[in-house]
């Protein structure tokens, strides 16, 4: 029998296990694996996988844990370990690098056009560690590691991974992630209940106007002008649809018009992002931008044809989860700090949509030439000692999570 995190589960009935020895039996078990960790990071930094070609990524991390595992999402796998019935706590890492060239000028650094600038590769060497060193204790709740594929792009791999009922088959009733972050102070981690990503969409307006000679506008519908006025209208669209106490962006990344300087166009294009961080804003905003693109064309007796393309859902973490965790998180060393709240986005949401969830934002320090560089940015190199403080965190949350599911007391 399982049981949510909400409900009130009876006592554990076998296990000699408190928080307290199970949190000290995991790090000691820990500190065994931080060498070798390290040295598995430079080797996946090193050959970095793009999105949807993660078997290389796959394979190297399966073997390091020795264990069983089955694919998921095409080119991920997730495994178990500990007791066969009863609860699991996910652990979820990523497997896939950007298409950037490096920059950083490490012995380790990777030479072909792709590259570990969000530190992903961080996060697989912590999951290993933990799996690893978890593997030796004999666990009160079982802890199942997920190697997911294209966090990058979608189609999404944690989409893929929820439709395969991977959470269902293995038990997951909770799941934790951790995530690297140059804006928060090293050795601080922030946790905070609720939205803490924002839901990413991208929405694309095609205006078909009538093309013609610069020479003679009034034969043609020039779709320049209502391009121009659309663009103006859809930033609007935050002001007229989302409470000031809201958080929303909506940014137009391209326009695309035109070939000559006196020729009228048959079409202009935009494309942009919106991010939301409340459902019903996202509808209203999915809604607006049709209406508005449509509406202003209409005017002017062109046309819009509106393409929403729907990204992640808001990331929400799970308020007894976080509760928990921070407790232990302190244990391990680290200092909690105000939640990190952003319009950044992470697939992670769709595992946060179906079960309790929990994404820590660690703190590392990269700085480069006196400048901190951010995530995505070709000489972005957290430190190695951000894989023992990823992993430390991790056994924190597992430990909290443990006691959320009334495994340990």
């Amino acid at each position: 029998m399982t049981y949510s995190l909400h409900e009130s589960p009876p006592a554990p009935a076998s296990t000699a296990w408190t928080a307290r020895k199970l949190f000290d039996a995991l790090l000691a078990e820990l500190d065994k694996e931080l060498p070798s960790a390290v040295h598995l990071r430079h080797r996946l930094h090193r050959s970095p996988c793009l999105s949807g070609d993660e078997s290389v990524a796959a394979t190297m991390l399966a073997a390091e844990l020795d264990v069983d595992v089955e694919p998921v999402a095409q080119t991920g796998f997730v495994t178990r370990i500990g007791p066969t019935d009863g609860p699991g706590i996910g652990i979820r890492t990523e497997l896939d690098a950007l298409p950037i060239r490096e920059a950083t000028g490490v012995a380790w650094a990777s030479d072909s056009l792709a590259m570990h600038a969000c530190g992903h590769d961080v996060h697989q060497a912590a999951l290993v560690a933990l799996t690893r060193a978890a593997s030796r204790v004999d666990l009160p709740v079982a802890l199942v590691p997920i190697a997911q594929p294209r966090e990058e792009v979608n189609p999404s791999g944690a989409k893929d991974a929820v439709s395969e009922g991977i959470l269902e088959k293995f038990g997951v009733e909770a799941i934790l992630a951790v995530h690297v972050h140059p804006g928060i102070p090293a050795g601080s981690i922030t946790t905070g209940s609720g939205p803490i990503n924002a839901a990413d969409d991208e929405f694309e307006v095609v205006i078909s106007g009538r093309g013609g000679h610069g020479a003679y506008p009034h034969a043609a519908i020039d779709p320049v002008p209502v391009a121009a006025r659309t663009a103006l209208a859809l930033y609007d669209l935050l002001r007229l649809n989302i409470s000031p106490v809201n958080t929303a962006t909506l940014t137009i990344g391209e326009l695309h018009v035109g070939s000559a300087p006196n020729v009228i166009a048959e079409s202009a294009v935009l494309r942009g992002t919106l991010r939301t961080m409340d459902k019903s804003d996202r509808e209203r905003m999915h809604a607006g931008i049709t209406t508005m693109a449509e509406h202003i064309a209409e005017a002017s007796g062109a046309e819009a044809a509106v393409t929403i393309i729907q990204g992640v859902p808001v990331l929400e973490n799970d308020a007894k989860l976080a509760s928990h965790a921070d407790t232990w998180l302190n244990a391990a060393g680290l200092s909690i700090v105000e939640p990190l709240r952003s319009c950044g986005a992470d697939d992670f949401s769709f595992f946060t949509e179906q079960v309790p969830g929990l994404m820590a934002f660690l703190g590392v320090d990269c700085v480069v030439d006196g400048h901190q560089p951010s995530l995505h940015s070709a000489d972005f190199l957290p430190p190695d000692s951000a894989v023992g403080a990823a992993a430390r965190a991790l056994a924190a949350m597992y430990v909290g999570a443990a006691e959320s599911l009334g495994a340990v007391r």
